[in-house]
């Protein structure tokens, strides 16, 4: 055999190897010059080897095609003589779609070793690129998709995932009950369903309510794409040339006229289902020449999947907490009624975190005597529970204040029922107030003596803003927390200069994980004299100064400025214990009622007078007396040393008393009794006519 014509055998088949090869494989002098190009190579660059060869690279490539990356491998590998991998994701110069490619560089010496060309051979790796995406996708979906409770956010967090990597516009849309965290209803399959705008995202600015075509809200027509989707609760793959697709873009001319640039190449709409309910529809469109996939398909279905269960967690953290909101709204006070005792301005603030509304409340409860009684509590936890365990505690509160028990026998009477809430709700299998607790301050400010009484069960003391500026924390004798039950609470007492500021609050305010409660009230205090403004600003103030922008409990506040009855519209007479003494109760009266100007209501005032001071003289003991308040309300009271309380009863038809009780309560507006440490006082409001 010819040894020559062995070797011409060898370089044929190598030549044939190199231009049959299956990738394509190109070669460069030192100075990048195209030498050599393979059939794949030539196929790609979309010119022949002889239109090339000689042309220094990036000939033959198109702007928009990367071709620094490239140049630059190519001389890193001439000048070092070492191989080097370079990945690309571009499109080749032949087609219009984009693709990933792996590129090996390697150097070619001559006899002497040195380098005399650069070999490259590239890979079309662009299905494995996609599944490497794909897979990126789902981890980043399983940490970056519902990271809160917030649907608005949620829906965010899915359109940012998803653009533009895998589209290049995406719109979330949901049910409108959904918003509101309602369980969405089925309209039938030829219904429009109107959508609520939750997200979307564009890599073209301005496009994506021109291409959607909805706002705020809106409704799909049944036959467009995402409506089939929300209908048969499957995704549906589409895009120019499906009928209903163009149909659905082109409906609307206006909005076709504003879609300029925005060609869509291929759509997918996935419906958004959790737990076997469709709550809406995500849209995923691309511009890009690369249509979706059967294998981007099953990654959107997963995709979708996962958001929906996040969406379906947030709707329902929405329904709770619009449940436990409207609970607690309902169980507050919807306003202040004027006080002759005091001006009053309450806030209530619900915590942001997902936690819940918790069981803060505040109450302003009108007593007899002019009095009021401020109340502030707070329920340990969150949710609808507390806000109903904050509910029967407020009740409870107003209850035993209408009976005018001084503030430690009301919070005792109060402890004693959490005990019997705690034991029924652990008895039923759920645990109860007893188990996580509940604090409450309860004062009363008496505008005649000016005296306040308060008294607490585990709660922050009030603190007060003098006339002068000062402000001074009330030293008050601080119980346990209601539901421990066997510990006694106790009442502090101190008297009050008129327009001294009472501020009552609960621990949201001034407590925080990392802020002591003690540096909290001295906040407080700062915040309080630092104003000379309206409470109602005052109450702003305060919130603004000492919570952050969204705080982690929440807040009830309550700022009272203290008013005082004088001597002009308070008379009292001590009154002897016979009953010569009724006509001269009498006689008193109606001369009060007379330097009063108040002649009108001197019939009712003298019936009320004479069957009260009876009452007191044939039942009661001394010391007796006669108190006339002029409020906005005539207020009669009549006080005995005797504890034992009248009842109201109807009389029949042969008593010979038992009457006089049921005339008052008939012929005033309210009356009632209440204890006092001597004995017993009864009241009767009686409502002033309009001249007076």
């Amino acid at each position: 055999m010819d040894p020559a014509r062995g070797d011409d055998d060898e370089r044929a088949l190598i030549e044939r190897a190199f231009r049959q090869a299956s990738v394509s494989m190109s070669v460069f002098d030192a100075v990048q010059r195209y030498l050599r190009l393979n059939a794949v190579a030539c196929e790609v660059m979309g010119l022949g080897e002889e239109a090339l060869r000689g042309h220094a690279f990036p000939y033959g490539l198109p702007a928009d095609v990367d071709q620094l990356g490239t140049l630059q491998a190519l001389r890193d590998v001439a000048a070092t003589g070492k191989p080097t991998h370079y990945e690309s994701y571009t499109r080749a110069p032949s087609g219009i779609r984009e693709h990933a490619w792996n590129l090996e560089l390697w150097p070619v010496r001559d006899d002497r070793g040195e380098v005399c060309a650069v070999g490259m051979a590239g890979f079309d790796s662009s299905e494995q690129h996609w599944a490497r995406q794909r897979l990126a996708v789902l981890d980043e979906a399983a940490v970056s998709v519902g990271t809160t409770l917030d649907l608005d956010r949620t829906a965010r967090e899915l359109a940012e995932l998803v653009v533009p990597r895998f589209a290049d516009f995406t719109s979330v849309d949901l049910l409108e009950a959904v918003m509101h965290g309602e369980e969405p209803e089925d309209g039938g399959p030829d219904a429009d369903i109107v959508l609520r705008r939750a997200a979307h995202l564009s890599t073209e600015p301005g496009t994506p309510e021109a291409v959607i075509g909805l706002g705020a809200s809106d409704a799909y027509p049944p036959y467009s794409p995402p409506a089939r989707a929300l209908h048969t609760g499957r995704p549906v793959l589409s895009g120019s040339g499906d009928p209903d697709f163009d149909r659905w873009i082109a409906g609307v001319p206006a909005r076709a006229a504003r879609m300029r640039g925005f060609v869509v190449t291929s759509l997918l709409a996935v419906p958004l289902i959790a737990r076997g309910t469709t709550l809406g529809v995500a849209v995923l469109l691309r511009t890009r020449p690369d249509a979706f996939t059967e294998d981007d398909f099953a990654l959107a279905r997963e995709i979708a999947g996962r958001a929906a269960l996040c969406v379906d967690n947030a709707r329902r953290y929405t329904r709770e907490r619009s449940t436990a909101l409207t609970l607690q709204e309902s169980l507050l006070p919807r306003g202040t009624s004027p006080q002759s005792a005091v001006d009053v301005a309450c806030r209530y603030l619900p915590t942001d975190s997902r936690a819940g509304v918790g069981g803060d409340w505040f109450d302003i409860i009108p007593l007899s005597g002019a009095r009021v009684g401020l109340v502030v509590g707070d329920v340990v936890g969150h949710g609808i529970q507390a806000s109903a365990t904050m509910g029967r505690l407020r009740t409870a509160v107003q209850t035993l204040a209408d009976v005018d028990l001084p503030p430690d026998e009301l919070l005792a009477h109060l402890d004693d029922l959490v005990l019997r809430l705690g034991g029924d709700e652990e008895n039923g299998g759920r645990a109860g107030v007893g188990g996580t607790g509940a604090t409450c301050l309860y004062a009363v400010y008496d505008p005649v003596s000016r005296m306040l009484s308060a008294a607490s069960a585990g709660h922050p003391p009030p603190v007060l803003v003098l006339p002068d500026g000062a402000t001074k924390v009330v030293d008050i004798g601080v119980g346990p927390v209601l539901g421990v039950g066997g510990l006694p609470f106790e009442t502090t007492e101190l008297e009050l200069p008129e327009g001294t500021l009472v501020a009552l609050y609960t621990d949201g305010l001034v407590e925080a994980a990392d802020r002591d409660p003690d540096l909290g009230i001295s906040r407080l205090r700062q915040a309080l004299a630092g104003s000379r403004s309206t409470l109602e600003d005052r109450c702003d103030q305060v919130l603004s100064a000492l919570l952050p922008k969204h705080p982690g409990d929440d807040v009830a506040l309550v700022l009272a400025r203290t008013k005082a009855l004088d001597a002009d519209h308070v008379q009292v007479w001590d009154l002897a214990a016979d009953f010569e003494g009724v006509s001269e109760a009498r006689r008193l009266a109606i001369a009060q009622l007379d330097a009063w100007g108040l002649t009108e209501e001197a019939f009712v005032t003298e019936l009320v007078v004479s069957e009260l001071v009876t009452n007191a003289i044939r039942y009661g003991a001394e010391p007796i007396q006669l108190r006339l308040i002029l409020d906005r309300t005539l207020i009669c009271e009549v006080s005995d040393g005797n504890s034992t309380s009248p009842h109201l009863r109807r009389a029949r038809i042969y008593d010979e008393g038992g009457r006089g009780l049921l005339l008052v309560a008939q012929l005033t507006a309210d009356w009632g009794t209440r204890h006092t440490a001597t004995g017993k006082t009864i009241w009767a409001e009686q409502a002033l006519t309009p001249a007076t």
